[in-house]
């Protein structure tokens, strides 16, 4: 007679299993009873004179069991996907999958690995209705063990304020999740220290790919894993010195066209609105050199008090002390969508009315633009088509057996005419 297995008492059923954890409940029932019984017994034969006394405590076991009698009862139905007997909580095998739809472990493997080449339709019916029905959750850490990866791509941003971030992050996450893959973010706040520890946890955490907004500094950082040929892409920005795929704006494209739209409504005092201007932020320099070449080819002065730097937060101020000088602007090109709200901010505050004293363009078109009185005519990105690009190298490049060099992305703006703009007075 072959030895009784540990699991020869597990039904595949779920009313099987049920069955099973009401009986445990019946026989515990029957040994607290008896256990109660026995302690009354032995307190009136061994113990007469202290039985009245210690009587109270008996009671009150009684009255806490009681009442704890239904949350012990649900416990058991809240683990009636138990496997073993005596345990409160089992998880769901893959035998057990198998067990219940009726097929070898194998093919419930290439059923979650979604090689369905030689399964019929039926076998994969019960395979999912067997999943369904037992609540199995695979072993991911043992699957990435099996498969060499761990299906994550780990995607570091500069900022998640930006409208443009979270949105190219939502292509980012659809075309990973149509592969079976996840997605986790880690928001570095533009800190070269915080975006550098996020690089070594992301890789500790054996991601198969990164997708960087980079701050423009750890040049060492991902030179490293480019002679590795590990899969990274970056979006928005480059690193200088680093040779990796990257997808952005065309940025002087992006200039060029807001210089030329204020032209064509006879704007000639244009300034530029942009946050600090650092050297390794390509988006802010390219821009700003854009604006240049577009005013030079017009013939327009691009004096230094048109070219406006600030945090958003001190735009404000610093845009009206320029506003209080001669030859005030009369236009007004914020580079990004932060740097628009601070120049809202000081419109508003100062009474300047747009787009009678001052028209303003925009890079990024903001979600209230069609709304904000007058509405806002602003640039907008391609934010979808590049994360969606984003994605898709890092996928291209993990299937690579052989590097095919760095590639940038250079997408298209649009611009999105709206009021915020009128000839100005002759």
């Amino acid at each position: 007679m072959a030895a009784k297995s540990e699991y020869s008492t597990v039904n595949p059923t779920i009313a099987g299993r049920e069955n099973a954890a009401r009986k445990r409940i019946d026989h515990d029932r029957l040994f607290k009873e008896l256990l109660s019984t026995f302690f009354e017994e032995f307190l009136l034969l061994f113990f007469p004179h202290v039985y009245e006394q210690t009587k109270l405590i008996v009671n009150r076991f009684h009255l806490v069991y009681n009442k704890a009698k239904p949350v012990y009862e649900n416990a058991f139905e809240l683990n009636r996907f138990s496997t073993r007997e005596g345990s409160l909580l089992k998880k769901v095998t893959m035998a057990d999958v198998a067990k219940l739809a009726n097929v070898s472990k194998s093919t419930v493997s290439q059923y979650l690995n979604k090689r369905y080449e030689y399964m019929s339709e039926e076998t994969r019916k019960r395979i999912a209705e067997a999943i369904e029905e037992l609540g199995y959750q695979p072993n991911i850490i043992a699957r990435s063990l099996k498969q060499k990866t761990t299906a994550t791509i780990g995607v570091i941003v500069f900022n998640m304020l930006h409208m443009m971030t979270t949105q190219v992050l939502h292509a980012i996450e659809e075309e990973c999740q149509k592969r079976g893959f996840q997605v986790i973010v880690c928001n570095s706040g533009d800190d070269p220290d915080k975006e550098k520890t996020y690089v070594d946890t992301l890789l500790a955490k054996q991601v198969d790919g990164l997708i960087v907004f980079p701050t423009g500094k750890n040049e060492d950082v991902y030179r490293r894993l480019v002679e590795e040929r590990f899969p990274l892409v970056f979006v928005d920005r480059m690193v200088p010195g680093v040779e990796a795929d990257s997808v952005l704006l065309d940025n002087a494209g992006a200039a060029e066209m807001a210089v030329q739209y204020f032209a064509s409504y006879g704007r000639d005092r244009i300034a530029i609105v942009t946050p600090p201007l650092v050297s390794y932020n390509v988006p802010r320099m390219e821009r700003l050199e854009g604006f240049r070449a577009a005013m030079r080819k017009r013939g327009l002065d691009v004096e230094d008090g048109n070219i406006i730097a600030a945090d958003p937060d001190a735009l404000p101020k610093v845009l009206k002390q320029r506003f209080a000088e001669p030859k005030r602007p009369n236009a007004l090109f914020a580079i990004n969508d932060l740097t628009l709200m601070g120049v809202l901010r000081f419109v508003k505050d100062a009474g300047v009315r747009v787009p009678d004293e001052v028209a303003i363009i925009n890079i990024d078109d903001v979600p209230f633009a069609d709304i904000y009185t007058p509405a806002l005519t602003t640039i907008a990105q391609p934010t979808f088509a590049m994360g969606k690009k984003a994605a898709e190298r890092v996928f291209e490049q993990m299937k690579a057996k052989k590097a095919d060099g760095p590639r940038v992305f250079r997408f298209s703006p649009t611009l999105m005419e709206r009021t915020s703009i009128r000839r100005g007075k002759e």
